[in-house]
């Protein structure tokens, strides 16, 4: 009876599984079988053996392994995935074999030839969280390769794994073979972290997009409001619409821990709104709800689904930062419509889509005079108007009335604030610009447009070193974003940081203005690099031929900071 006892010992532990291994089989169950068969003796076999391990068991598309140490799990593991990756270059992407490998340093049962114990059972969870081509292992093994070799780890934090009691911490190796489509990792923000991904629109009409593209808006925005929360920004977010995504992906891209992801379904009088909330390290589902509701009960859906996910994630609602002001909505439907559809046509960059944006706002405006987003979105529209250079001075007054009139309206939306303070840049009151711009950035500590405009208006009033810090917290908050790094450049050269400029500006890739290739000519002209800064010059003159330092100049509080950029330009040989 002694002898059959079940054994407990320390072991690393490796599991090993196939990704998509039912497309595999279905879409060629002879090859994949024989594929499989091939790898497991000519790859697996040799290495586990060459490390010192054995293979307990296959267990349908994956493998059990067991090493005496973590460094011969991992070594054996970077080995196998290293070998597997150089196979798969002989074959299609449709027919390539990936695997995701778990390791888990604990204690097992050993019955027979065959294992058991949380040591396996967390070995299995971590199999499941690594990425195509990935290995994920927890802080044990971590802790046991410190000093014995060049591994580089990536914390994904404190883990909630299924049937295990206590959270487990949680690394991705990121050295050795990358995994499959691996970008850069972010490092998870000090606070939870979320990203809302576009609801999808259920109704079956395109025509409708605009509308679930506001739902989304509104609740980023809501969210946003938390200073509890970190929150993705809209233009990250919309990278994902219409694309189907792997919500692990989406996390490790934006550097999030939890994913909130839905559909509308607007049907006559009634709209349905299912949500859920993912946190996205384990995959596991915390929260999901639809809701079945009149039209008119669109805005309170939107509280609840709001607080709600707030509730969940931080674990308290934290109304003094995310309760709806009286007057931020509209009792009116068709109001609430017309501004969806305005910002909708103001995206699309163009006198024209400007022009009917407009006329939407007014529309909005004139169903609910008390709407105060409406009089916001008015006011950038003018402003918009006239940076066309189409507006008369009328126009340019009718601008700062109306957003006066919405900060009046409700003192506590951020937009309000944030659009009101471009325009008092836009006359150089830069004092007033200031004070605005960070009212809405403290109401909304997310906002990335109020955080880069906040950014700008400091690195024109002197105060460039606090605009570096702001454009870079922009590019946090949205990974994809594209005019921080214009507003970084243009703060990095204020302050003479030329090269880190240069680099900055680079980052806009193929959408270069003229305007940012003239301020890249002036940092190589400022590094002494005169002839990439001709160059440079001589391509912005070819793309707008009418171009003047004097005419494209910035205006600036201080008379030395402009004669810097003035001096930088004309170095280049632009003309004066």
């Amino acid at each position: 009876m002694a002898d059959k006892r079940a054994k407990r010992r320390l072991a690393a532990i490796a599991i090993a599984d196939v990704v998509g291994y039912s497309r595999l089989m279905e879409r060629d169950e002879a090859e994949t079988l024989s594929l499989l068969k091939e790898r497991r003796e000519i790859l697996l076999e040799p290495i586990v053996r060459g490390h010192e391990g054995r293979i307990v068991k296959f267990m349908g598309d994956g493998v059990l392994m067991e090493f005496a140490s973590a460094v011969n799990a991992v070594e054996a593991a970077l080995d196998l995935q290293e070998k597997m990756a150089e196979a798969n270059t002989l074959l299609s992407e449709e027919r390539r074999i990936l695997l995701r490998i778990g390791i888990n340093l604990g204690d097992i049962i050993g019955e027979g030839s065959d294992v058991y114990g949380d040591g396996v059972n967390v070995a299995a969870r971590l199999e499941a969280l690594a990425e195509p081509g990935g290995i994920c292992v927890s802080a044990k093994v971590r802790d046991e390769l410190r000093g014995k070799g060049t591994h580089v780890f990536d914390d994904m934090g404190e883990v909630e794994l299924k049937n295990i009691s206590n959270p487990v911490r949680v690394f991705r190796i990121v050295n050795g073979v990358a995994p499959a489509h691996a970008g850069p990792t972010l490092p998870l923000p000090d606070k939870p972290s979320i990203a809302v991904l576009p609801f999808t629109n259920m109704s079956g009409d395109p025509e409708q997009q605009y509308f679930s593209d506001g739902i989304t808006e509104d609740i980023i925005t809501e969210l946003s409001r938390s200073r509890a929360l970190f929150v993705i920004a809209r233009n990250s977010s919309f990278q994902y619409r219409d694309k189907a995504v792997d919500v692990r992906r989406v996390a490790r891209d934006l550097g999030v821990r939890y994913v909130v992801e839905g559909s509308v379904r607007k049907m006559g009088g009634r709209i349905r709104i299912t949500a859920q909330l993912i946190d996205a390290v384990p995959g596991n589902h915390l929260w999901s709800e639809r809701f079945d509701r009149s039209i008119e009960d669109l805005f309170d859906v939107q509280d609840e689904l709001t607080h709600t996910v707030v509730a969940t994630v931080v674990g308290r609602l934290e109304d003094a930062e995310i309760r709806i002001a009286s007057n931020r909505r509209t009792d009116s439907l068709p109001a609430y419509d017309c501004l969806l559809r305005g910002i909708q046509q103001l995206r699309g960059f163009g006198m024209e889509n400007n022009r009917r944006a407009r006329e939407l706002f007014e529309q909005a405006v004139s169903l609910d005079p008390q709407y105060a987003m409406a009089h916001a979105y008015l006011a950038l529209s003018l402003l918009v108007e006239n940076n066309y250079g189409a507006a008369p001075d009328a126009i340019k007054q009718r601008a700062l009335e109306v957003a006066m009139t919405a900060v009046r309206l409700e003192p506590r939306e951020s937009r309000c604030h944030t659009f009101l303070g471009q325009i008092h840049r836009f006359r150089d009151e830069y004092d007033l610009a200031i004070s605005h711009l960070e009212n809405g950035v403290a109401l909304n500590p997310n906002d990335v447009v109020g955080i880069v405009h906040l950014s700008a208006a400091f690195g024109v009033s002197g105060r460039a070193e606090e605009g570096i810090e702001l454009a870079r917290r922009a590019i946090r908050l949205d990974p994809y974003v594209k005019f921080a790094w214009g507003t970084l450049a243009f703060c990095l050269y204020a302050v003479g940081r030329y090269e880190e400029a240069l680099a900055a500006n680079r980052k806009l890739g193929h959408e270069l203005s003229p305007w940012m290739m003239a301020r890249e000519s002036a940092c190589l002209a400022q590094l002494g690099r005169l002839d990439e800064a001709r160059a440079k010059a001589a391509e912005v003159l070819r793309r707008k031929p009418g171009f003047s330092v004097r005419a494209e100049m910035p205006h600036y509080r201080y008379p030395a900071d402009a004669e810097h950029l003035r001096e930088g330009l004309l170095k280049a040989g632009l003309p004066e």
